[in-house]
């Protein structure tokens, strides 16, 4: 069988379509040799169907493209979709396939795990289905001359994302609607979903009213975001002035098109790691001009629960985990956990050895609100064992990671992760974090406040205590934190201090 060029003899060969490692690199070169010649549309056609065939499968099968001699990979097909849509001027077209490209890398990271937990309330039906949908397609599968294996995995992946999309964004990438994300906005919000092709980034601006796209320049923004996030830790002199020069780049250009006070932000790239909270232009941050949170995709609001359980619990604070090692001990953390579960009745904090693992699995269910004050650690390498650090006891380790929480349900209204580096998640190539965030997402949490940095044990008990002041009055959780914010700021001025919590998930 001859591979060059990908020709359509090959194409319409039945073994190929059904080998998704070999069909759609396939596709992507045809798709390429199109564009060197400036024919858009069969371009177009070509990287479609490329995507439709990665998508087919859960993750990448044993024979990679870059063994059989294709260029490219499976972002490049998306980033060349999202590029051949722009250039026609379809914004629309180009933010469908932006989401799907940060789809396919969470797939992708997910794709190891094997224990996913069923979604809340899931019956048999989607537990079996959750069940049935996973099955990798293993490259045998060619060999099932009766098709039963494949179109029973197709089948129940379909009957899956019409009865519980949430668990199905898992295991495939679902291409949401445009308006199923608009609909989701207030009238006076704006989301702005970032996306970065090479040297150019790609700002949708969605609104309830529609959409509308900005090409910007991506040019030298990592090292400026790197620059940023450096001067914001040491709390540097300079970082005003680095911070008004990302807002001038990402903020200025679009704040002619904001509908209100209201932004949710989706990041993509280097842009996970910037608290945009602490911008700048030159006289207001933009905690002070605007209330912001951030999710993992735009998508992802398709899945966020408005809901509010009822819980015989209203807080569970841990703080202060004994972690045996006195270095590791934040005794603000302590006193933080113990202070802010004081503030709400039918609540409970647990301090030093009785903040493990062990006792949020066992009581955090019956809470609405989990408050964990301790260190997090995040590894870069391996994401889904990224964690929080909770006491030990002879059950388990005490370490709460990424992987634990696809595993449990926790159906909470609030997770707070007053700890370190707890919004930080491994940015894949095309992206999607997989952080502690998205886990309790899929857990349960409505809501996830986190931070992006090493913060300071004191100004976050600060910080912690004026948010759940603001809760008690019944304030959305966006404009709690902005406020908290904001207080925090009068007695702490650098933006080190109060700038690297952010909020994902329900703003009310």
């Amino acid at each position: 069988m001859s591979f060059e060029c990908g020709g359509p003899g090959l194409l319409a060969k039945t073994e190929v379509k059904d080998l998704g490692g070999i069909h759609w690199p396939i596709l992507y070169e045809r798709g390429l040799v199109a564009k060197q010649r400036g024919d858009i549309e069969t371009a177009l056609k070509f990287f479609k169907e490329s995507a439709e065939a990665i998508e087919k499968v859960r993750s990448s099968i044993s024979i990679e493209s870059s063994k059989i001699g294709f260029a490219g990979s499976k972002q490049a097909v998306y980033q060349d979709l999202v590029l051949a849509a722009t250039a026609k001027g379809d914004w629309t077209m180009a933010f469908e396939y932006a989401e799907r490209a940060k789809a396919r890398a969470f797939v992708d990271m997910l794709a190891q795990k094997t224990d996913l937990a069923a979604p809340l309330a899931a019956d048999e039906k989607i537990v079996a289905l959750l069940a049935s949908a996973e099955d990798r397609e293993p490259i045998l599968a060619i060999f099932d001359t009766d098709g039963l294996t494949r179109s029973a995995v197709i089948e129940a992946r379909t009957q899956l994302n019409q009865v519980a999309p949430e668990a199905a964004s898992l295991i495939a990438v679902n291409n949401v609607p445009l308006s199923d994300v608009t609909s989701r906005l207030s009238s006076k919000e704006v989301l702005i979903n970032y996306y970065i092709a090479e040297k150019d980034l790609y700002a949708f601006l969605l609104s309830s009213t529609g959409i509308k796209g900005f090409k910007l320049s991506a040019e030298g923004l990592e090292e400026e975001i790197r620059d940023f996030r450096s001067a914001l830790q040491s709390a540097e002199a300079n970082a005003d002035t680095l911070g008004k020069s990302l807002y001038g780049r990402l903020i200025a250009p679009l704040e002619g098109d904001f509908k209100g006070a209201r932004l949710t932000i989706s990041p993509h790239g280097i842009l996970h790691y910037l608290p945009f909270a602490a911008l700048t232009d030159g006289s207001k941050y933009v905690v002070d001009k605007y209330s912001v949170r951030v999710m993992p995709s735009a998508n992802s609001l398709a899945y966020v629960r408005s809901d509010k359980p009822i819980k015989t619990g209203k807080m569970l604070a841990f703080g202060n985990p004994e972690l045996g090692n006195p270095r590791l001990d934040l005794p603000s953390a302590q006193d933080e956990a113990i202070r802010v579960a004081k503030m709400f009745p039918a609540s409970k904090a647990l301090v030093r050895k009785d903040a493990s693992k062990t006792a949020l699995k066992e009581l955090g269910s019956g809470f609405s609100i989990l408050h964990i004050a301790s260190h997090g650690e995040f590894d870069s390498d391996a994401p889904l064992n990224s964690g929080l650090l909770l006491a030990k006891t002879e059950a388990d380790e005490g370490r709460l990671t990424v992987s634990d929480l696809y595993s449990i349900r926790l159906d909470a209204e609030l997770v707070t992760l007053s700890a370190c580096e707890t919004g930080l998640g491994k940015v894949a190539s095309g992206d999607d974090v997989v952080g502690l965030t998205r886990g309790f997402m899929y857990a349960g949490a409505r809501s996830i406040v986190s931070s992006l940095w090493q913060v300071d044990d004191a100004a976050t008990a600060t910080l912690m205590q004026g948010f759940y002041r603001n809760l008690a009055k019944n304030i959305d959780k966006r404009e709690a934190l902005r406020l908290a914010q904001v207080e925090t700021k009068k007695s702490h001025p650098h933006p080190f201090y109060w700038g690297a919590f952010q909020i994902t998930g329900a703003a009310n």
